[in-house]
């Protein structure tokens, strides 16, 4: 799916609101090729770069190109997203680091390729 710069400013500001002033925060996005397409990376938008060039807590990390073996990652990361993080309720950071720290545990009593 595609989404726009203004898609993407919405979501910062959202964060920006919902999170501490005083925290780092650190985004992970997927680095697109701007030669094949300079609209698809929203975040490399002018708009954009301007918005994180104000708010420097905020600090871009981009996903390698042509990482192939992150698909794998991705594929981890959505099935402890839809097993055991979403629609649970965590009070606490360290609620959430257990739960996740839980479902590794079980996950490697029977490990399987990806």
């Amino acid at each position: 799916q595609r989404h726009t710069h203004a898609e993407w400013l919405k979501f910062l500001r959202k964060i920006d609101r919902e999170t501490p002033k005083d925290r780092t925060l650190h985004l992970i996005a997927d680095h697109y090729d701007r030669r094949k397409s300079p609209w698809d990376a929203t975040h490399k938008h002018p708009a954009a770069q301007e918005w994180l060039t104000k708010h420097p807590r905020f600090n871009m990390h981009f996903t390698p190109t042509s990482a192939s073996w992150l698909n794998m990652v991705e594929r981890f990361f959505r099935d402890i997203t839809t097993e055991r993080l979403r629609r649970g309720v965590f009070t606490s950071v360290s609620e959430l680091v257990a739960a996740i720290d839980a479902y590794v545990a079980h996950h490697n009593t029977d490990p399987k390729p990806f």
